[in-house]
């Protein structure tokens, strides 16, 4: 090629060229033909960490994310922060996730079917045991250990208020979490003389009741103690005696 006097530098590669070259032998020396991109972009790959360990790493991700989204909100909370509580650097993010909105639909997918899978595996419980699935439940749901536990406790209350700025994606799975939960406490609501539709609407008034009265006790919490306790009483009492479970 010829002895070379100098390199030009470009922001994205180094390239050695002549004073003089033209647009056209810079396109040829860049082409793909000449430099073929290797297999594998996976940087983890690269520095000797395993897949094991790179879903490790993801799943550590989606875990921090997902207390740390309930206790302060989606928005409130920085990739540097949540790196941090990983225990991993903020430059490792993007080798899991293409942006933070996928991070998010990643955890609330992840949040709902967990918190259905508990369900279903509560009310199981109960049942075995010969006890009453929605008294048990409700007597968990509206208790104070539930309500101090924001960050793994019911994703339909702990996504509540975010759900409606996620992205569609994000906001599609906390409406199909929610469906299916609803499903599920349909089927314990016993209901005598009601049809199919007519306890589906029993149930749904139910879980708002027990979400609502949830949501309004942690709100006040923290500034008026005896006020959080009392709503949560009240919503018990009220939901017990209208299932006939008092």
């Amino acid at each position: 090629m010829g002895s070379i006097t100098h390199h030009n530098v470009d922001r994205h590669c180094f390239y050695a060229c002549r004073t003089a070259m033209s647009m056209t032998i810079d396109i040829e020396i860049l082409g793909p033909a000449r430099y073929s991109p290797p297999k594998s972009w996976d940087w983890e790959e690269t520095v000797g960490v395993s897949k094991q360990q790179a879903a490790e790493n993801r799943e550590a991700i989606i875990a921090a994310a997902d207390g740390l989204f309930r206790e302060r909100g989606v928005d409130a909370v920085g990739l540097v922060e949540l790196m941090g509580a990983a225990g991993m650097t903020r430059g490792g993010f993007y080798n899991h996730f293409a942006s933070k909105d996928a991070l998010v639909d990643a955890v609330v997918t992840k949040a709902m079917a967990d918190g259905f899978g508990n369900l279903d595996e509560a009310v199981t419980a109960s049942e075995a045991r010969g006890s009453d699935p929605l008294a048990e439940r409700i007597d968990w749901y509206l208790s104070p250990e539930h309500r101090a536990d924001v960050e793994h406790g019911c994703p339909n209350t702990g996504f509540a208020g975010d759900a409606r700025r996620l992205e569609p994606a994000a906001r599609a799975h906390y409406a199909k979490g929610l469906a299916a939960n609803l499903d599920r406490f349909t089927q314990i609501v016993q209901a005598p003389g009601l049809d199919e539709g007519e306890r589906r609407a029993r149930a749904i008034a139910l879980f708002s009741e027990m979400a609502g009265a949830l949501l309004l006790s942690r709100a006040v919490a923290d500034a008026d103690p005896a006020l959080a306790d009392e709503i949560l009483d009240s919503a018990r009492t009220d939901l017990r005696g209208r299932t006939s479970t008092a």
